[in-house]
């Protein structure tokens, strides 16, 4: 009997201080890297030696599938990500809730036009993000290329086979870039600039992080990336560059408190933290690289880094983060339909096209003119007019729940008919362009 009751009573001191030990862990969900989250992990635990940081990582589109599939009670407290657009779809679907205590006084209430926060108090810009192109410079300098100032010169015959982009089904920041081409020079003439673009590339990776590695390390040319991976290359000592081009935005990265998460009050206590001085100064960490939502004023900013009033000042696009999150799916679905499973008929249409340039320029031709206006027009122009993606009835059918057997075939069918088109449009577009050539 004694040792019954012992091993009853063993059992619940260790629950409790299984408890004890649960209740002083914060559950962060991220999509940032181990350089940024473990450089905050330790710094507020050495401050807060009771409170312990759990980093669960994940991209931006699975941590919100998780969220929303977790109860409350279960969830993590934390979410941190760069798509404002994100925290939209929580917000809406009552996954965040309110933590105006732990906002900082001293950040303004906007970038450029760009408010910081949420109105409705349910997310916070915890850092600063603008959308761009790193090269290497060595490698540069061996193809003999002059680095790339705007999205335009990307698309340039010199350039093809020199470019490397993410995903933007597999990356929020890629999405957030090839959005922000889309809104600032249209619907159509965006998916023109980035088919041309994307003809160039010599890859479309499933991970953010390979495009900067691969530029870090001289595999490709150019990257389009969010600014901090450019920045984290150059300023840790790699022969990379960064610029933004004028077709540019400034947004905040957030940081929220999850709706039914474990830990509100330690939670608090960490975005709190991120938001502070000593917060925003980890953010010049030669590996981390991002922009401080704090004026410079009130921390210590390396020698010629970029300020991000006088990014957002000169930036062409306003960014709108609902467009943005009614039209994610379309936008990422069409990019891997024509982009991502096409990337090689795309490249051949596009050396094709390059190379009929080419000549009828060294020898002009009315009707080789022509058919590679044709050429161009079958392989750079999207698959779904501006009209479709201002059609509620059309986006809410990519809204709808794919695990809904009819609602998986119906966008299925609509991805497969995608896929086979471009791939005709690819195929024909080069041999307009050969017969072009041969003129």
């Amino acid at each position: 009997m004694r040792s019954r009751i012992w091993a009853s009573t063993a059992l619940a001191v260790l629950a409790g201080a299984s408890g004890l030990a649960q209740a002083g862990t914060v559950t962060v969900l991220t999509s940032f890297p181990k350089e940024l989250t473990s450089a905050y992990q330790k710094a507020f635990e050495a401050q807060n030696p009771g409170i312990k940081i759990e980093i669960l990582n994940k991209n931006t589109t699975a941590s919100i599938a998780y969220i929303k599939e977790l109860p409350a009670g279960q969830r993590p407290d934390i979410m941190w990500a760069s798509a404002p657009d994100a925290f939209e779809v929580l917000a809406r679907q009552k996954l965040l809730q309110p933590a105006p205590d732990t906002r900082n006084p001293q950040a303004p209430a906007k970038i450029g036009n760009y408010p910081l926060n949420d109105p409705q108090g349910l997310y916070y810009g915890q850092a600063l993000a603008g959308y761009g192109m790193m090269w290497n410079t060595r490698y540069l300098q061996a193809h003999k290329l002059a680095a790339p100032k705007e999205w335009a010169d990307l698309a340039r015959p010199e350039y093809f086979g020199h470019v490397a982009i993410s995903s933007p089904s597999r990356s929020g920041t890629t999405q957030l870039t090839v959005e922000t081409i889309l809104q600032g020079e249209g619907w159509d003439k965006g998916w023109t600039q980035l088919l041309q673009i994307m003809g160039n590339a010599a890859a479309v990776t499933d991970r953010s992080f390979a495009v900067p590695d691969g530029v870090n390390n001289g595999q490709y040319g150019v990257g389009i990336v969010i600014d901090f991976f450019g920045l984290a290359g150059k300023y840790s000592g790699f022969p990379v560059d960064f610029a933004y081009p004028t077709m540019t935005a400034v947004v905040p990265a957030n940081i929220a408190l999850v709706a039914g998460g474990k830990n509100i009050d330690e939670a608090k206590k960490f975005m709190a933290f991120s938001m502070s001085t000593e917060g925003q100064q980890l953010l010049f960490d030669p590996k981390i690289s991002r922009l401080p939502i704090l004026p410079y004023s009130s921390l210590k900013a390396p020698a010629n880094y970029p300020n991000p009033q006088d990014v957002a000042k000169r930036a062409k696009v306003q960014f709108d983060a609902d467009l943005s999150e009614a039209r994610y799916q379309v936008v990422t679905s069409m990019f891997d339909q024509m982009v991502t499973f096409r990337l090689k008929e795309l490249q051949a249409a596009t050396k094709a096209i390059h190379a009929a340039d080419k000549k009828l320029k060294a020898k002009p031709n009315a009707k080789g003119t022509e058919l590679l206006n044709q050429a161009r027009s079958l392989a750079y122009t999207s698959l779904v007019g501006e009209a479709n993606v201002k059609d509620n009835e059309f986006l809410e059918i990519f809204r709808k729940n794919r695990r809904d057997v009819a609602v998986s075939k119906q966008l299925t069918g609509l991805e497969e008919m995608w896929s086979s088109k471009a791939r005709a449009n690819y195929e024909r577009a080069a041999e307009l362009a050969n017969q072009a050539a041969a003129l």
